[in-house]
């Protein structure tokens, strides 16, 4: 089932919100809690306590986090999925952003199509920052920040999806 095209002008936007919120650190955590996101425990993609989860957005250490809610951060991260599906099609890689989104992507003209695809997994902050050129594919390998799974499994040549100033 193909979901609907989120246009330039929604995606974009819905991205600008989350980048102007903050680094890009994204994760969840109890509304009262504005409290800096030096602790990695809350920089995770799962709801805290019983509450509707927010979503926040973490600009430094030191500096409170900003809320950002969960559709636009799940419009940020699809947007920037179906960018990478568009630019670069095809079905040897997966790339799964849990719970926001996953793609199929790049071609492999070698692949007799019986193989299971390439598995690039990772965290909505890591995704945005790796989408907009604000961290490099080598950098995310090397800091653990992506798993990756599978010999074509390599986005080095396929990002930023989408440049911003």
């Amino acid at each position: 089932m193909d979901l609907p095209r989120i246009d330039d002008e929604t995606g974009r936007a819905a991205l600008a919100t989350v980048r102007a919120a903050g680094s890009g650190n994204v994760g969840v955590a109890d509304a009262g809690d504005l409290g800096s996101a030096v602790d990695p425990a809350w920089i995770q993609n799962s709801p805290v306590g019983h509450d509707e989860p927010k979503t926040r957005v973490d600009p430094g250490e030191g500096v409170p986090a900003v809320p950002v809610d969960v559709p636009t951060l799940t419009t940020a991260v699809a947007y920037t999925l179906q960018l990478l599906a568009e630019q670069s099609p095809g079905s040897a890689v997966e790339v799964r952003v849990p719970p926001y989104g996953a793609v199929r992507c790049i071609d492999d003209p070698f692949d007799p199509g019986d193989r299971q695809p390439g598995l690039i997994e990772t965290d909505a902050a890591t995704w945005l920052m790796l989408a907009t050129g604000d961290l490099s594919w080598a950098d995310a390998r090397d800091r653990g920040a992506v798993r990756v799974s599978g010999e074509r499994a390599d986005l080095a040549g396929h990002l930023p999806v989408l440049s911003i100033p």
